[in-house]
C-alpha cells in the first residue's frame, strides 16, 4: 500500500498543469496512502484542492504471517484504519476524495471510510483482477488480492478475523459492486462472482457489447432504482500493458485509452462520483523512464477525466462570441480606401 515517490513527483508536476472542472464547482481532497516515505501531491488548477498529504503508517514489528500465509496482516489492517478515518473526514468536510496508492489493499480503508459517510454507496471496480479472494482461498497471501472479501456482507461467514482487522465491518452487498475489465480471475473468485451474483464485465464482455453498453448496464445496476454516491476504485493494470507497463501484475488484452477515458467520462457525467482510488502505479517496475512517464501520465488522465476533463478539451465557461470593437467598413468606404 505504498505511495510510490516517483509517481507522486510526476503527479505533483503534471497535476500542477491542471485538472480543470469546467461545469461544476468541486472541492477535492487528496490523500496519499504510503507505508514508505512519499511525496505530497500539490494543487490542481481551477478547482479547490485540499491536500491531506501522505498519511503516517507504522510498520508493526514482528508482524507474523496469519495462517502461515497472509502477509503483514497487522500492518495492513492498522494502516487501513488510519486511511478509513482520513477518507471519512475528507468526505464529512464536503470534499470529493482522491486516494493515491499503493496497491489495492488501500480499498479496505477508502471504501470503509466512504461508507461511514455514504452507507448506500455503489462501487465501480476497474481492474484486471477481481481482488475478492478470502484469506482461506488466496494462493499468494497478498492482501491486495482480497479487499472486497472483507467488505462484502455476504462473505462474512467465509472470512476469518485477522489480527489488526477488528475495526473493519462489511459495508457492501453483492448488488453494490460492478467490475469492469476483468481478465485474470482465480477459481475461487470466479465461484464467488457467479454464486453471489456479482455483476462483472470482463474484457470479452467489453469486446462483445462495447464500452457504451457496458457503462449503461453498470448504471442500471448501481442507480437503476435510486441515485447514490459512486466510489470508483481504479487499478492502472486495467489498461493494456502497452499503455501502463509500470505496474505490478500486468495482463495482456486490457482496456484501450479510449475505453478507459469513456468509463471515467461517463461516471463524471452522472454527477454522483464521490471518491476515487488510483492504485498500482509503480515507477520501480518501469523498464525505462518513458514507461514510467507513460504509466503516470495515464493515471493523471484517469483522475482528470473523473473531474471533468474531456477529450474535446477542458474548456472554461464560454457564454457568447465577442463582437468587433468598431463597425465594419461599408463597401463604398472600402472602395475609396483602395
Amino acid at each position: 500500500m505504498a505511495l510510490r515517490s516517483g509517481f507522486a513527483r510526476l503527479l505533483r508536476r503534471q497535476a500542477g498543469a491542471g485538472l480543470p472542472l469546467p461545469r461544476q464547482a468541486h472541492s477535492v481532497a487528496l490523500v496519499g496512502a504510503p507505508l514508505s516515505r512519499g511525496q505530497r501531491l500539490a494543487g490542481l488548477r481551477r478547482c479547490q484542492v485540499y491536500d491531506f498529504g501522505d498519511l503516517n503508517f507504522t510498520q508493526v514489528p514482528n508482524d507474523e504471517l496469519y495462517n502461515n500465509l497472509i502477509l503483514y496482516p497487522r500492518t495492513v489492517g492498522l494502516a487501513s484504519q488510519v486511511l478509513a478515518d482520513a477518507v471519512s473526514r475528507a468526505l464529512a468536510a464536503g470534499h470529493s476524495c482522491v486516494t493515491i496508492g499503493g496497491d489495492h489493499s488501500l480499498a479496505l480503508g477508502s471504501v470503509s471510510g466512504h461508507a461511514r459517510q455514504c452507507p448506500h454507496l455503489g462501487v465501480v471496480w476497474v481492474d484486471a483482477h477481481a481482488d475478492i479472494n478470502t484469506p482461506l482461498t488466496t494462493q499468494s497471501g497478498n492482501l491486495h488480492g482480497q479487499p472486497l472479501s472483507f467488505l462484502l456482507r455476504e462473505l462474512q461467514d467465509k472470512v476469518p478475523q485477522l489480527p489488526g482487522f477488528s475495526w473493519l465491518k462489511p459495508c457492501l452487498s453483492a448488488s453494490d459492486i460492478v467490475y469492469i475489465g476483468l481478465r485474470d480471475v482465480d477459481p475461487a473468485e470466479y465461484y464467488i462472482l457467479k454464486n453471489y451474483d456479482i455483476q462483472y464485465f470482463s474484457m470479452r464482455d467489453i469486446d462483445r457489447l462495447g464500452i457504451q453498453k457496458v457503462m449503461e448496464r453498470t448504471f442500471e445496476q448501481l442507480m437503476g432504482r435510486r441515485q447514490r454516491p459512486i466510489h470508483l476504485s481504479f487499478d492502472i493494470d486495467a489498461f493494456d500493458p502497452s499503455l501502463a507497463p509500470a505496474t505490478g501484475t500486468p495482463v495482456l488484452g486490457g482496456l484501450t485509452y479510449r475505453e478507459g477515458m469513456y468509463i471515467t467520462e461517463e461516471i463524471h457525467n452522472t454527477g454522483m462520483l464521490s471518491a476515487v482510488d488510483m492504485v498500482e502505479v509503480n515507477p520501480l517496475l518501469g523498464a525505462s523512464q518513458e514507461e514510467v512517464n507513460a504509466t503516470a501520465s495515464l493515471a493523471i488522465d484517469v483522475i482528470a477525466t473523473c473531474f471533468g476533463q474531456t477529450r474535446e478539451g477542458a474548456h472554461t465557461a464560454f457564454d457568447e462570441l465577442p463582437t468587433p470593437s468598431s463597425p465594419d467598413e461599408s463597401d463604398s468606404e472600402e472602395q475609396v480606401r483602395i
